[in-house]
């Protein structure tokens, strides 16, 4: 199997480490490197930067010191993990934020003109993992993924990340088999998948 350099976003604003999600990010990291795959890993919770405001700093604006450590790893990764929980039927606002300063057009797309699929992040796959109180089946039924999908076409894709692969765990919060979904995020780890 190729190994890959591995980039794990865990997307979870809160620094608590009782979140579900730093524990996933956990084991992802540990199935990856275990498999010979070098990961570096991310936590929203620890980056400072500022919300953009105007069209012009997204456009023309220079991104603050962490943004352009990520767009970094960005550009080293081969294969991306976001994992995040849903708040109010989307991703936590912190992360998109962070999506936005990130995913500027001089970075994203070269200061060329932002056009579905053109982006500078071709070649490189990615992973989303979300974790929410309802039930998957009503996520993915009723809401349609809406959050789900806007990342994956709206900002990955966009972006030129492909495939883009997803798991969403629904009911987390009633659930008693944490520890089979943390081994199965980990054997994603170690499939960089």
């Amino acid at each position: 199997m190729e190994r890959r350099h591995i980039l794990i976003l865990n997307g979870h604003p809160d620094p608590d480490p009782a979140r579900f999600c730093h524990a996933l990010a956990a084991a992802y990291a540990r199935g990856a490197t275990s498999a010979g795959h070098t990961v570096h890993r991310i936590n929203l919770s620890d980056l400072d930067f500022p919300l953009l405001k105007t069209r012009q700093d997204w456009e023309t604006g220079q991104p603050c010191e962490a943004i352009r450590a990520l767009q970094d790893n960005l550009g080293w990764t081969e294969h991306l993990v976001v994992i995040y929980p849903l708040w109010l039927g989307t991703m936590p606002a912190r992360l998109k934020g962070l999506l936005e300063e990130t995913f500027r057009p001089a970075f994203a797309f070269g200061g060329e003109a932002v056009t579905p699929r053109a982006g500078r992040l071709k070649g490189r796959s990615a992973r989303v993992i979300v974790t929410m109180g309802m039930p998957t089946l009503v996520y993915r039924t009723v809401f349609r993924g809406h959050s789900l999908k806007a990342l994956k076409n709206g900002i990955l894709g966009l972006v030129g990340f492909g495939p883009v692969r997803d798991t969403v765990l629904g009911s987390i919060e009633g659930r008693t088999d944490h520890e089979q979904l943390l081994r199965r995020v980990q054997d994603m780890g170690a499939l960089a998948r």
